[in-house]
């Protein structure tokens, strides 16, 4: 069914979420209580607040999230979906996920709502760096005095504007929304499932636990592997051999 949908949709876009990540060994940002944070709640490490007010364990709680980043890679999933774009079958990925993973594995067309923990900012003269300076004590003061953050949006602030245009930009005209691993539960993220629905578009969720959304969804996945029905619909493809464009 998917992959005939996928064959007939002249624009596909898939909407990915935190499920699409932890496949690759990367913890859930919300159930990733582990050591010092065992009993914190890390939406108050990763505010604006404690940006200004507690910077010490901010800076401790986005070392410990990037040092966890650096040691995963893309799972068959995010290769998968690489291939699709490459091959014409899917027009873009828009994605909750700060980890880089689509674009490590050779995604261009995204977008990043909630920015990237690979990349850090100064908060002065806007120079960028690579998460790896975050490492080191050191790593946190630019050359111009200013303080280095993650490049990724904070409780308490809006959306990248030049993201959520590339994502609307992806969702307009949309013909088939595919969700991969998200409870659809983050505004205004979620909003883009419903705008696609309102065009018209059939919506497919793939999440280990059913979603609010589900009632609205052409077709829902619960309790499998997103890399592995990716894979499957991948097979599915090749054997029709979908032409490109």
């Amino acid at each position: 069914m998917i992959s005939e949908w996928i064959r007939q949709s002249n624009k596909t876009v898939i909407f990915t979420g935190a499920g699409m990540s932890t496949e690759s060994g990367l913890p859930d940002f919300r159930s990733a209580k582990q050591g010092m944070w065992r009993d914190k709640d890390p939406t108050y490490y990763a505010s604006t607040y404690a940006l200004t007010h507690h910077r010490d364990p901010f800076i401790q709680f986005y070392r410990q999230r990037i040092k966890g980043l650096l040691k995963v890679k893309p799972h068959e999933g995010h290769t998968v979906l690489a291939e699709w774009e490459k091959k014409g079958w899917i027009d873009g990925i828009v994605t909750q996920n700060v980890d880089g993973l689509h674009q490590a594995a050779g995604s261009k067309r995204v977008a990043a709502l909630h920015g990237s923990l690979r990349e850090l900012v100064c908060m002065e003269c806007q120079k960028t760096y690579p998460a790896q300076k975050y490492e080191t004590d050191a790593g946190t003061m630019c050359v111009c005095g200013g303080f280095i953050r993650p490049k990724v949006v904070l409780f308490g602030e809006n959306l990248p504007e030049q993201e959520v245009a590339r994502a609307e930009a992806l969702i307009d005209g949309v013909e088939l929304l595919i969700v991969l691993g998200s409870s659809l539960q983050v505004s205004p993220a979620n909003f883009f499932p419903v705008r696609a629905k309102e065009q018209g578009a059939k919506l497919v969720i793939i999440n280990w636990e059913p979603t609010d959304f589900d009632a609205e969804a052409d077709l829902v996945v619960n309790g499998e592997k997103i890399g592995a029905w990716l894979q499957q619909v991948h097979a599915e493809l090749l054997i029709k051999n979908k032409p490109v464009g």
